[in-house]
């Protein structure tokens, strides 16, 4: 059986739209949005839930202290959007960023001080958090709720070491040890990152504030050794960030002072070498490749490094031998 259509008079049709238009907007209205039922289950972490929080992935260890300075990979997301309007989730070594000082959003800083390392979660910022109620045209409209999702990869206690740079020479010497061995080691860690960055000038900045705070003489045998041990990877590393910033004799310098405390040091004597290869001291450069060699006989990079030697006396030597023609070479009789 079909079904008979029977024709509407245009006032009832226009009447079923208006009522199924004022029912359309009662149920809009009844609905809630992405971020409401987000919301729904997650944490509050600020007290007034401004900062709400959901755990993707747990991390392990202590929470990020305050005063820290963390490396951390974000992305903020605007309701009803797939694409981030910030992010920085893509970037290789992303920069370090010391709370208080380079986050601007009150939101994330609150945020971070609940996790920690290796954590993954997702947090919603209300606008007082966030961007307030004007926003940040063009991308942020005015009272917006934005969505954050955040990853710590590490984080820098470096509240002490702050402290520590400001005191007077005096004292710094009577700090207690055990606190000066954690500012090096924090100190050598942020150079690293910054190495790792190709940021040489910045990573040999913080490398020689890790040496200056292990200046001291320990006051016994233990202490010393203590010292000695935190003074070579620093005098290493400042060996290696001196050869790439282009200065061997710094190099050479840094790399001795390894030596010092441990003279069979593979890297310290290879190091030497490098420089010493770059100064065109070659003798010494030979001397100091055939040391690391003979701890290492199998290493490509020394063994690389030998062969560059080589090359390098080489061609020095076969420079030497032209000048000397040169020089000595009879004089061509002049013609009449």
């Amino acid at each position: 059986m079909v079904a008979l259509r029977t024709r509407r008079s245009p006032e009832s049709q226009q009447r079923t739209m208006d009522e199924n238009r004022c029912c359309s907007v009662q149920n809009h209205s009844t609905e809630q949005s992405v971020f409401e039922k987000l919301a729904l289950n997650m944490q509050d972490v600020s007290g007034d839930r401004g900062v709400l929080k959901e755990v993707i992935r747990a991390g392990y260890g202590e929470t990020v202290p305050p005063d820290s300075t963390i490396i951390a990979k974000y992305s903020g997301y605007l309701e009803h959007s797939d694409k981030p309007f910030d992010t920085n989730w893509f970037r290789r070594n992303p920069r370090l960023m010391k709370l208080g000082e380079d986050i601007t959003l009150l939101g994330m800083e609150v945020g971070v001080l609940t996790m920690q390392k290796g954590e993954v979660s997702r947090f919603l910022y209300s606008p007082a958090y966030a961007y307030g109620a004007l926003g940040c045209p063009p991308l942020i409209p005015p009272s917006a709720t934005v969505l954050f999702e955040v990853e710590i990869i590490d984080f820098l206690d470096t509240a002490d070491s702050d402290s520590f740079f400001v005191l007077s020479p005096n004292q710094q010497a009577i700090f207690p040890l055990e606190k000066v061995l954690e500012i090096a080691t924090t100190e050598r860690k942020f150079g690293n990152y910054l190495f790792k960055q190709n940021r040489f000038h910045d990573s040999k900045d913080r490398y020689k504030r890790a040496s200056s705070c292990l200046s001291r003489c320990g006051k016994s045998e233990e202490e010393r050794r203590q010292l000695e041990a935190a003074r070579l990877p620093v005098n290493l590393n400042l060996a290696l960030t001196y050869l790439r910033l282009e200065r061997p004799s710094s190099s050479l310098e840094w790399g001795e002072k390894a030596l010092a405390i441990d003279n069979k040091n593979v890297k310290a004597l290879f190091r030497c070498g490098q420089a010493c290869l770059e100064l065109k001291e070659y003798e010494k450069a030979r001397t100091f490749l055939l040391g690391a060699q003979r701890l290492k006989p199998f290493n490509s990079e020394i063994n690389g490094e030998l062969k560059r030697l080589s090359s390098c006396y080489r061609e020095y030597m076969d420079q030497q031998r032209a000048l000397c023609l040169r020089m000595f070479a009879p004089k061509s009789s002049k013609t009449a």
